[in-house]
């Protein structure tokens, strides 16, 4: 029997709005901030003590990995490609800021950057593909440090007069690993910051050379401002955040572009400060924070709670594929209602 269209849509905005995550079983009490969902099947995320896991078989098993020589560091992201292939990047100042690669699914690490500036603090790595990264600190005497790689082995600092030049007490937040963010429909990068100022910095050339916009985000305290940033297509995309210092407080959280960022106009509907955000399919809008989780249906018109598990982030490879991850070990799995 067919089934008509109209029943078939609001039957899969109920079971999406009925989710409810799903805690998973992992051998560690890391506390996790990076996460890389590469397809139904492969998901890595990584965290404190140099901790890394996979998971090769859709969450049914963890392979727990502590890096070599990591054990003291804090890997705040990860990019991932297939069973074998990660970047994971750490965080804090001067030489806590690395980043590590694996070639072979996490049996050997190589470290291929350690940060030499003691005023630079790496907050995020992104990827257009296994050889083409870039990496970004904190300011520096007014000016975003940014480093990348085109041949998947060596970095280089991105010399440019074009940088994006940053307000005295504005940064990035190192919260969810996706204040640097790259448009799979564009390719191009986006920076998100908060503290002073709340703007969202795009580069059309891969870092070379950036144009800042404003935004209604919350700003001027410095737990407070952008978060998070993702797309849905080259001109329609959301970003989040807050004030982490006040977690349950709803207001200038959320805004919306419909021009690839030039422009941001001000949204409603989230419960609370969230640290990130990702689309699970053209409609489907997820976002996460300290005090639980906020879905959407209707590319963020409405918006629904669906839990208050603390969580620092969310990434999706469509319905079937939505992970997120948090403090003590916490990985969860998004359960739709069949």
């Amino acid at each position: 029997m067919k089934i008509p269209a109209l029943f078939f849509s609001i039957a899969v905005i109920s079971s999406v709005v009925s989710a409810q995550w799903m805690k998973q079983k992992v051998n560690t009490t890391a506390s996790f901030r990076g996460l890389s969902v590469v397809n139904q099947k492969i998901v890595w995320a990584s965290g404190t003590g140099g901790t890394v896991i996979k998971s090769t078989d859709g969450g049914k098993t963890w392979n727990v990995m502590i890096v070599p020589g990591a054990e003291k560091l804090d890997f705040r992201d990860i990019e991932a490609f297939d069973t074998k292939t990660a970047y994971v990047l750490s965080i804090g100042n001067g030489a806590d800021s690395r980043i590590h690669k694996t070639a072979d699914g996490g049996k050997n690490w190589k470290e291929q950057f350690r940060n030499a500036n003691e005023k630079a603090f790496f907050d995020a790595i992104a990827c257009w593909d296994e050889k083409n990264c870039i990496a970004m600190s904190d300011p520096v005497d007014g000016h975003y440090v940014l480093i990348h790689t085109t041949d998947g082995e060596t970095w280089q600092t991105i010399v440019s007069n074009e940088l994006p030049a940053a307000k005295d007490g504005e940064a990035a937040f190192a919260a969810s690993g996706t204040c640097l963010y790259i448009n799979p429909a564009s390719g191009e990068v986006f920076l998100v910051s908060g503290g002073a100022d709340a703007r969202v910095f795009k580069s059309a050339d891969r870092g070379k050379s950036w144009t800042p916009a404003a935004t209604p985000i919350v700003k001027g305290t410095p737990g407070s401002g952008i978060f998070s940033i993702a797309f849905r297509n080259k001109l329609h995309g959301t970003i989040v955040g807050g004030n982490y210092e006040k977690p349950d407080d709803s207001k200038n959280n959320l805004a919306f572009t419909r021009d690839g960022g030039k422009t941001w106009y001000e949204g409603e509907g989230l419960t609370g400060y969230r640290s990130a955000v990702t689309y699970i399919d053209d409609k489907t809008i997820i976002a996460v924070g300290t005090n639980g989780t906020d879905i959407s249906t209707d590319r963020g018109a409405t918006w629904k709670k669906i839990g208050s598990e603390d969580l620092n982030a969310v990434a999706a490879k469509g319905m079937d594929a939505v992970w997120a991850v948090g403090p003590k070990g916490g990985v969860y799995r998004m359960a739709r209602q069949k």
